[in-house]
């Protein structure tokens, strides 16, 4: 089983997600990452799909997809070169200055951006 890359070029129109990751579903194949944002094309949206299998099990989930009126390109990035970056938002919670200075220079050590380092967080 290997880690496949897939980017899909859809219609931005309301449904077209769930009929995507239902096709993964229904086929049994499990989303490992999935982000979705609009793109450069004007009422298209681009559906970037990490998801585990064998080749042929991800070419067959190519033709699916493929038929789906919605679709208009899937393209596996599997083989190209490609940068990749995850992102979470983390709340810590520091106590005192000397705390909080500890925070960021281990946030440093790891390339962090820091968003706010104020004296009171907000829910």
């Amino acid at each position: 089983m290997n880690l496949h890359t897939l980017s899909i070029l859809v219609e931005n129109r309301p449904g077209v997600l769930s009929r995507i990751t239902g096709l993964f579903s229904r086929r049994g194949y499990n989303i490992e990452s999935l982000a979705v944002g609009t793109c450069e094309i004007a009422d298209m949206s681009r559906i970037t799909v990490t998801a585990t299998g064998n080749d042929a099990m991800l070419e067959q989930v190519r033709k699916q997809l493929n038929k789906l009126i919605d679709v208009i390109k899937v393209s596996d990035l599997t083989a190209t070169e490609r940068v990749e970056r995850e992102l979470a938002l983390i709340r810590v919670l520091a106590s005192s200055v000397t705390v909080r200075t500890k925070i960021l220079q281990i946030a440093k050590i790891f390339r962090v951006s820091v968003v706010d380092a104020g004296e009171k967080s907000h829910s």
